[in-house]
């Protein structure tokens, strides 16, 4: 990764306290951009985290700051905008990362559980992405949504998946109508990746304890891909979700897990 790519732009990754979203704040530091860095509420551990990830990239000599905002709200997505403005005057990169929704079967949501899935994770994105227009216009920048593979394959507790394939369609359709504007618009669709979200939901999902460590991704694995989308040698790549998954998703059926492969070896000799 080229340590100065970045330098002089300026980054708002949503979600960024811990998991996914703090490996591509740290990331696209390291590529010498300044962050902002977002959680949703006030106090408590996530506003913790956050000061911790502002710390990280200020030791890599770059400029960080927290802003506390839930996306949900457009008065809140707004002050987190102006807040971006202000500090920096121009905003370079946006990445669409922040996430919200029980695990539960789509059958059994309460209605203000349906009403939040659809707040945060879509009408959220889109507050973001309005807001941020006239700066994002200015620098002619990048939006960059993060998705998952419950937004194309079944999970039985994942009702977040659909707000994810609904993102995926935005992804598309704003690379088409941001165009004029010189903004590029794409998403990547990560595989199983072990943050705190995989820890809840494999209570949920027997069949990811038994998948290979070598078919997991790492948070790390899925900045990298990031900070190469928004460089200069992504840009004929627009209006693309690539999926980063280490090959996960290409076969339907596969043979006995290695480590099955290799008792099954052990007792033959």
């Amino acid at each position: 990764m080229e340590k100065d790519l970045f330098t002089g732009k300026a980054a708002l990754v949503t979600g960024s306290s811990r998991g996914i979203g703090r490996a591509i704040a740290l990331g696209f530091a390291r590529a010498g951009a300044d962050l902002v860095i977002n959680h949703s509420k006030a106090g408590g551990s996530s506003q913790k985290k956050a000061e911790e990830v502002c710390r990280e990239i200020e030791g890599l000599g770059r400029k960080a700051f927290v802003v506390q905002a839930d996306i949900g709200l457009k008065s809140s997505v707004r002050e987190m905008i102006e807040a971006v403005s202000g500090r920096y005057g121009r905003l370079d990169f946006l990445v669409l990362n922040a996430a919200k929704a029980p695990f539960k079967p789509i059958e059994k949501l309460l209605e203000r559980e349906m009403r939040q899935l659809v707040e945060t994770n879509f009408m959220g994105n889109i507050f973001c992405i309005q807001e941020a227009l006239h700066l994002l216009g200015a620098a002619e920048g990048k939006i960059l949504f993060i998705s998952s593979l419950g937004s194309r394959f079944y999970n039985p507790a994942y009702p977040l998946g659909s707000m994810k394939a609904a993102m995926e369609a935005v992804v598309r359709d704003c690379a088409e109508s941001l165009a004029p504007r010189k903004i590029s618009v794409n998403g990547i669709c990560g595989g199983v990746v072990k943050t705190d979200s995989f820890k809840v939901l494999r209570q949920h999902m027997e069949e990811l304890e038994h998948i290979p460590e070598e078919l997991c991704v790492s948070p790390d694995a899925i900045a990298d891909v990031a900070v190469f989308l928004c460089g200069p040698a992504a840009r004929g790549i627009r209006g693309q979700t690539i999926v980063v998954d280490n090959g996960l998703s290409n076969r339907l059926y596969r043979p006995a897990w290695a480590g099955e492969q290799k008792s099954r070896k052990g007792v033959d000799s």
